[in-house]
């Protein structure tokens, strides 16, 4: 049987902060309890990032932080960018 997941991409400072581009987590969750196990799972510098962060789902901003991620969805953890 295979585990529905999700894939979340990470730019810039979260990008330096988690040590890697991107990572696949299972699915199922809110996008609150994903951060909170990314904090965990990561630690240090990526839970001041993710504190401060913007995060899309399949390229919409999130409004609702309680609700399921669907299966197969990409979340983007995009922290403030600095230049204009």
């Amino acid at each position: 049987m295979t585990v529905a997941s999700v894939t979340v991409r990470y730019f810039a400072g979260a990008r330096a902060a988690a040590g890697r581009t991107e990572e696949t987590v299972t699915a199922g969750r809110s996008l609150d309890e994903l951060v909170a196990e990314l904090a965990e799972r990561h630690g240090g510098r990526l839970v001041s990032v993710l504190a401060v962060s913007s995060f899309l789902i399949d390229g919409v901003t999130c409004h609702d932080r309680q609700k399921p991620l669907p299966a197969g969805a990409t979340i983007d953890v995009l922290p403030p960018f600095a230049g204009g």
